[in-house]
């Protein structure tokens, strides 16, 4: 997302900072309503987070847990409030269900996995793009873990892992190059969101007629757009059903490394370069 905005690719909502950053850790400063000034918040905003003081809605902070530092806590937000409304809120996702998930070593696929695997999945399915990876998906709990740049054809290995059947749920990120390819990996009643358009949003050609047949669900859905109202919710969900679970280190939020903020552009080429496996949390000094 942060690459996006900069790039001039991620349209702003009205109102919102041109700021980049949507999700923060660190001290209250100016309290409102039950927080009191040096408390440890953390949260999820529409943006201004590359900065020292960031402002958010008294109803959307959260307290951090003793047992969580400060970058633990500011990894948390946005990878896991978007894989839990992909998931849970949109495609309803139920014990013994299969899910494929791509890029599984992005932030949201990280959260996806440990997601899927808290849920009940029966086969938890990714694509990721290096050996490394792979592995690296498995320890987090996926049961297959496929390598996009050697099997671009990954529905074959779908359906070999799901015995012919498909996926229920499918959590997309790259949009045209996979179109085709999602429609045949996705079961009957199947159920796809997709989040972003990284490969790009027009399909060259397509047989729609699999949608009709399999009676497929699709979805899109952006998490930055929605209303307070909405975010309280997700956040309320959040804190009942995996931050008990992240406090007590059965879920964990995946940081590939820490680096000093000046350090910014670092982050972001590493992040084109697709050599972070999780996030890449910035620290202020």
């Amino acid at each position: 997302m942060d690459i996006l905005q900069r790039n001039g690719n991620y349209p702003l909502p009205p109102g919102v900072s041109e700021i980049l950053g949507v999700e923060f850790g660190g001290e209250v400063v100016e309290p409102k309503g039950s927080f009191q000034k040096g408390d440890r918040v953390f949260g999820l905003v529409p943006g201004g987070c590359y900065a020292e003081y960031v402002t958010i809605d008294q109803d959307l902070a959260m307290k951090i847990p003793p047992e969580l530092s400060f970058s633990q806590a500011a990894a948390l937000p946005e990878a896991w409030f978007t894989a839990l409304q992909a998931m849970i809120k949109i495609c309803q996702f139920q014990a013994g269900e299969n899910i494929l998930i791509h890029a599984g070593a992005s932030g949201v696929g990280t959260a996806a996995i440990q997601i899927a695997k808290l849920v009940g999945a029966k086969n938890i399915i990714v694509t990721c793009g290096s050996a490394e990876k792979q592995a690296f998906c498995k320890s987090l709990g996926a049961t297959h873990a496929i390598n996009y740049k050697e099997d671009t054809a990954f529905s074959k290995l779908v359906l070999e892992a799901t015995d012919k059947k498909g996926v229920d749920v499918l959590i997309d990120f790259v949009g045209a190059p996979y179109w085709n390819e999602n429609l045949q990996s996705l079961a009957l009643d199947g159920r796809m969101v997709m989040l972003a358009f990284l490969g790009g949003a027009v399909v060259k050609e397509s047989n729609l007629g699999v949608i009709l047949r399999k009676r497929l669900q699709i979805n899109g859905s952006t998490l930055r757009s929605r209303t307070p109202a909405y975010h309280k919710e997700l956040k309320q969900l959040f804190e009942t059903m995996l931050l008990p679970s992240i406090v007590k280190g059965d879920l964990k939020a995946v940081i590939d490394r820490e680096l000093d903020w000046n350090q910014i552009v670092l982050a972001h080429e590493l992040m084109e370069q697709n050599q972070n496996s999780g996030k890449i949390v910035m620290t202020i000094n």
